[in-house]
């Protein structure tokens, strides 16, 4: 591949992204361009491919994604939930808590994989499927932390009344927008748990590399 189709393959991608990060909401071609650096012309150029493979589709002077982008997620899901399952079923042991991955579509989280421990008499029940406002919970407040701080984002009755739950993010794989979290009833040692947290979601990142 040239240098120019390197570029342009770089730009679609970038624009995808900006697609998908708009959500509901939709976004204009101006907003995409700002969001990607790149001229409205570019944009229209770029739109056309993706638009042929019905990646996105346009709604007046709005850009939305289109049904195939359903398609390659509906075969994302149960890689990332069968990746998943031996990193969420160490952590519930290891926490006493029930564990999960949530993953962000637009402004909402979704749970996609639950593991509960074994060694507790009583624990939250979390069902696959779930879906909670982005900052409704740590799940999605973890998305929004910066690299160099402190590594989870904690929550307390914010998704069901009496529940805690303590979320990291999981970086370092491209166009993935999830988080790895614990759910507790009562409080969370943040201070113990955070650190096993933070090493699974980092422990999954590694796995879907």
């Amino acid at each position: 591949m040239t240098a120019e189709g390197s570029m342009t393959l770089e730009r679609g991608l970038a624009l995808l992204q900006a697609v998908a990060d708009a959500g509901d909401e939709a976004a204009t071609i101006s907003e995409l361009a700002d969001t990607i650096g790149a001229s409205r012309a570019a944009v229209y150029r770029l739109l056309v491919p993706l638009g042929d493979r019905g990646l996105v589709r346009r709604d007046g002077n709005k850009v939305r994604l289109g049904v195939a982008v359903l398609r390659l997620a509906e075969q994302v899901v149960p890689q990332l939930r069968e990746v998943a399952r031996p990193v969420l079923r160490a952590l519930a042991e290891r926490t006493g808590a029930t564990a999960h991955v949530s993953l962000a579509e637009g402004d909402q989280m979704e749970v996609v994989a639950v593991a509960e421990p074994s060694s507790t008499t009583v624990h939250v029940a979390y069902r696959v499927g779930t879906r909670h406002p982005v900052g409704a919970g740590a799940a999605g407040k973890a998305l929004g932390l910066r690299q160099g701080g402190r590594g989870w984002a904690v929550s307390s009755g914010d998704v069901q009344r009496g529940v805690t739950g303590l979320a990291a993010p999981v970086r370092g794989v491209p166009g993935l927008r999830a988080s790895v979290g614990v759910l507790a009833l009562g409080p969370v040692k943040a201070d113990t748990v955070g650190p096993q947290v933070v090493e699974a979601a980092a422990g999954l990142a590694a796995a879907l590399r």
